[in-house]
């Protein structure tokens, strides 16, 4: 066997996460045949082989699957050792990135970055807001907001806030498709929905709740082209009372008797749990969470929301 090296455990990763060889080397800066050679040098290290190397990428064997997590804990010491280093030296340095669903990520934190950045300005702030779950083990956010609580992994969970969702329609809709005053009425009607496989979270699935019998007849991957699109009367969709409120002319139906609610999680990996940065735009976020109330969130009559914990 030779002699290990981290930097070929950094390759390796890279290559775990990018597919293919020539896409890694690209992001880590280096010619594809270093990087390959970096892939061969561990494994020879280790003695086994950790990729089969087909024309469509690089998969993994079973024994490089076996070595995933390990070398995922070993980059998580080396980024807790490097950010402490870094903080002490430097105080709040460096880059943060939040992976949030859109419609919070866009309507919410997208505008608390201003003040984040006077409060912190020699930080570096990466929002991501796209429909998506976001891998915190793989590097692909520092911070993350989900819709369920994770069972698996370790992560900090922590209850950011309630929503509220419900019914709505634009008045051309109504005009042509006339008034809904019953709930038996919405079985007759045109919905908006999501993309059943594109769906990434099974809270996502709204109208099975409403009743088994919709099924939606236009369907878009993400909440805020379902807004325009209800808003445009393309039919009725269930929708965030956030988002719809703060769009002109949507009618609300049924209030009373369809009241749907969900929850926003911050997820931080326990790794992250000392990194200064990271514990600073967590806090940050939760105080300005404090800050703008339930109102926002709701339509002004459901129940208590739940704070941060």
């Amino acid at each position: 066997m030779g002699k290990f090296d981290w930097d070929d455990l950094q390759a390796f990763l890279a290559v775990v996460r990018a597919g293919r060889l020539t896409v890694a080397a690209r992001k880590l800066g280096v010619d594809h045949s270093t990087l390959s050679r970096r892939i061969a040098g561990l494994e020879q290290a280790i003695g086994v082989t950790l990729f089969d190397r087909r024309s469509a990428g690089y998969a993994l064997t079973v024994e490089g699957e076996r070595l995933v997590p390990d070398a995922e804990a070993m980059e998580n010491l080396a980024i807790r050792i490097r950010s402490r280093q870094d903080d002490a030296a430097q105080g709040l340095t460096g880059s943060v990135r939040i992976g949030t669903p859109e419609a919070w990520g866009t309507y919410f934190f997208a505008r608390e970055l201003k003040e984040l950045a006077r409060l912190h300005p020699e930080l570096e702030i990466e929002l991501v807001a796209n429909p998506r779950m976001f891998s915190l083990s793989k590097r692909e956010a520092d911070i993350a907001v989900s819709m369920t609580r994770p069972e698996q992994g370790r992560l900090i969970a922590r209850r950011l806030n309630d929503y509220e969702l419900g019914v709505y329609a634009a008045p051309s809709y109504l005009e042509e498709r006339g008034v809904i005053t019953r709930r038996r009425d919405l079985e007759r009607q045109r919905w908006v929905g999501y993309i059943e496989d594109l769906m990434w979270s099974s809270e996502l699935d709204y109208l099975g709740e409403i009743s088994p019998a919709l099924t939606p007849q236009i369907r878009i991957s993400n909440v805020i082209s379902q807004v325009q699109a209800v808003a445009a009367g393309a039919g009725l969709g269930v929708l965030p009372c956030f988002l719809a409120t703060r769009e002109p002319g949507l009618v609300r139906l049924l209030p009373d008797e369809i009241r749907l609610t969900r929850s926003y999680w911050l997820l931080t990996h326990a790794d992250a749990r000392d990194l200064v940065r990271v514990q600073a735009v967590a806090d940050f976020i939760i105080g300005r969470l404090a800050a703008l109330g339930r109102d926002f969130w709701m339509d002004g009559q459901a129940g208590e929301t739940s704070p941060a914990q």
